[in-house]
């Protein structure tokens, strides 16, 4: 919690603009709910200005979208949703907020939902900018083109004189290379004063929250910027620029977990959610995606080409290649889970192995037990799903279907090719097949009535 220079707590509102209607990226999704590392780009920035102390968050959305005001919601329990009903620039999209900026808060944040890659620290440099005396602060960036951005004009000690969008700046002006973010922090007490008093009197016929800093230092207040990475504030508009962000946080999420003592043979190749979780001394090898709800123990081995959903892995475990961990896969220490393997729903027991080509849902798999290659659990029946139990040390034989609900208990074997419908006691042997019949010759036989036949026609 950040402090005046009294000691007393400064409260903070987070406006988080999210009514754009995301024509550009063609698509029935509104552009905020768009994802990159497995969380929409709405619910990106509500975490980032949440962990930089914000006390209360508005969300403004655009009329008629319950979809993003529930996705606000989700992420964000305590948010307040405003509608926007005409779509008149951004400062009209702030004034939405109007109940919420009126209640008096310190700091004011103004966010965009679609500027997902922006951190905590920088939101909260933008409010030590505030503590420090400033009424307005901008955040500016250096893009590689500047083509289309506003600028930021300074004294060149650097104090903020105005923002001037692109179409409406003149030729010294275009020069100019600090370029506005659109992210906004300004003074709680004046804020609404100030945003009342933009106009439309611009190429847009647009309210424009940038022209805040000009009314600002008309009424006598100081006005700063902070700067930020270029790629930290990429808005994002299309296709093209999601796929931007998405490498972007890949970039991020990669770097710290080998930080944090993983190790990634092709970091490039792997790809993480935003709440990926690894262990020390974990190795993951090329090509493998992490979905959403993953936590990985310390010393496991993620081999090639897997991908993991909603699962658990213990200390010491090794999947793949080519493994499929589905949500609800929980793993004990030292399990193994081989190439072309799909666990779903299903508890691995400590030192338990899956080796190879195998199906298991909805399944308890006991301490050491062995599936062998090409068992299934066959766990639905059209309308409900039922759960099979297998014991410790238990040995399934290859090409078996266990047809739940069942039980294999503790030290029983199947022989291959069974299929088992019904409960196999501890310590028992079941087998479910027909019995092998030999004809001597009749391979002979059957060859030479073959080549008569092709030799009559």
């Amino acid at each position: 919690m950040q402090k005046d220079r009294s000691g007393a707590p400064r409260r903070c509102l987070a406006i988080v603009l999210a009514a754009g209607e995301g024509k550009r990226m063609r698509s029935t999704l509104p552009k905020v709910l768009h994802r990159i590392a497995g969380r929409s780009m709405l619910a990106h920035v509500l975490d980032s200005v949440t962990r930089a102390g914000a006390d209360s968050i508005a969300v403004v959305v655009g009329p008629g979208r319950d979809d993003v005001a529930a996705e606000a919601r989700g992420n964000a329990p305590e948010a307040r949703v405003f509608v926007q009903s005409e779509r008149l620039g951004t400062a009209h999209a702030v004034l939405a907020a109007r109940q919420a900026i009126a209640e008096g808060f310190d700091d004011i944040l103004v966010l965009f939902a679609d500027t997902p890659l922006a951190r905590p620290e920088t939101f909260s440099h933008l409010r030590e900018r505030l503590r420090a005396g400033a009424g307005v602060v901008a955040l500016g960036f250096e893009p590689a083109d500047p083509t289309g951005y506003g600028r930021l004009l300074t004294d060149g000690a650097g104090a903020l004189l105005a923002i001037r969008e692109h179409k409406d700046a003149g030729p010294d002006e275009l020069k100019v290379r600090i370029c506005n973010a659109g992210l906004m922090a300004l003074d709680g007490a004046r804020a609404l004063g100030w945003l009342e008093q933009i106009g439309d009197d611009n190429a847009q016929k647009e309210f424009y929250l940038p022209d805040a800093v000009a009314i600002a230092r008309a009424g006598g207040a100081a006005c700063a910027l902070v700067m930020a990475p270029a790629e930290e504030v990429l808005g994002v508009n299309d296709r093209a620029q999601l796929a931007v962000a998405e490498a972007e946080i890949q970039r991020r999420l990669r770097l710290a977990a080998m930080l944090n003592g993983a190790t990634l043979v092709a970091p490039e190749t792997v790809f993480f959610s935003f709440d990926t979780v690894l262990g020390t001394d974990v190795v993951v090898e090329p090509h493998v995606v992490f979905g959403p709800g993953v936590t990985v123990g310390d010393g496991c081995v993620i081999h090639s080409f897997s991908h993991l959903e909603g699962a658990t892995l213990a200390k010491s475990v090794a999947i793949g290649p080519y493994a499929r961990l589905r949500p609800g896969a929980k793993l004990a220490e030292k399990a193994r889970i081989g190439n072309f393997v799909e666990i779903k729903q299903a508890d691995i027991g400590e030192g338990a192995k899956v080796n190879h080509l195998t199906y298991v849902g909805d399944a308890s798999i006991g301490p050491r037990a062995n599936i062998g290659a090409g068992v299934i659990t066959c766990n639905y029946d059209g309308f409900l799903k039922y759960r099979t139990k297998i014991g410790a040390d238990a040995f399934i034989g290859s090409n078996s279907a266990l047809v739940a609900p069942v039980e294999v208990g503790d030290r029983a074997f199947v022989g291959s090719g069974s299929v088992v419908t019904d409960n196999v006691e501890a310590d028992a042997l079941a087998v479910a097949r027909g019995r092998q019949a030999v004809i001597p010759g009749w391979a002979t036989a059957f060859r030479k009535k073959m080549a008569a036949l092709k030799a009559a026609k």
